[in-house]
């Protein structure tokens, strides 16, 4: 019985470990939530940026039109399109380097924020999109902060909490591999199993009261 409350207890104390690693080593599989949502806003960027685009194309004078105007007589002082393709650039860059390769490092979104930073700063002074109403400021802001938040959120957000989840696991692996055997393990059946009595040791009273009776 205490056996088996021993091996109980070791069961208990050994799975919410357990469970811990299981769980690290699946999101390491596929990826982790911090992750999942730097991706989500990654992609809300991107549709975000086109929405503002179709409603500014709308706006002025039809889509069909302005797609002509923006997309095939494209002139970068007057179009949003390139606008538009700055975030698909950043979409298809990040999302193959941090949901596909499931990169650790920072160069990517470096490389795709400086891009973008250094566009758009160009962009907006030698440009006339502030003479074109409302959408002139807008989608070069908006793209602005947009980068700028992916940035913070990976940066600060992801890797950070990625990093500390690698350490604990490999704390606690590392752990569990020292620790000592405390509890035992279960007892066999055999072990309290004691062999029947012989005959002989059956039938030694009866041969002593014989021969004490014995004339």
């Amino acid at each position: 019985m205490d056996s088996q409350c021993s091996s109980s207890v070791g069961n208990i104390n050994s799975t919410p470990i357990s469970a811990r690693i299981e769980s690290y080593e699946g999101e390491k599989k596929c990826i982790s939530d911090v992750r999942r949502t730097f991706c989500l806003f990654v992609t809300f960027d991107l549709l975000f940026v086109t929405l503002l685009w179709i409603i500014e194309l709308n706006v002025n004078g039809g889509i069909q039109e302005q797609l002509r105007k923006e997309v095939l007589e494209y002139d970068y002082h007057q179009s949003f399109f390139d606008i538009f393709l700055l975030a698909v650039f950043r979409f298809a860059a990040l999302i193959l380097a941090y949901a596909v390769c499931k990169l650790r490092h920072w160069w990517a979104i470096a490389i795709t924020t400086t891009i973008t930073t250094g566009f758009l700063i160009v962009k907006v002074v030698v440009s006339k999109l502030l003479s074109q109403g409302a959408f002139g400021y807008l989608l070069p802001i908006l793209s602005f902060i947009l980068a700028w938040i992916e940035t913070w959120l990976l940066d600060f957000k992801v890797l950070p909490q990625e990093a500390g989840d690698e350490i604990r696991y490999l704390s606690v692996q590392n752990a569990l591999d020292r620790e000592p055997l405390l509890y035992p393990g279960p007892v066999s059946e055999g072990q309290f199993y004691s062999p029947p009595e012989s005959m002989l040791n059956f039938h030694q009273p009866l041969l002593q009261y014989k021969v004490s009776h014995d004339p």
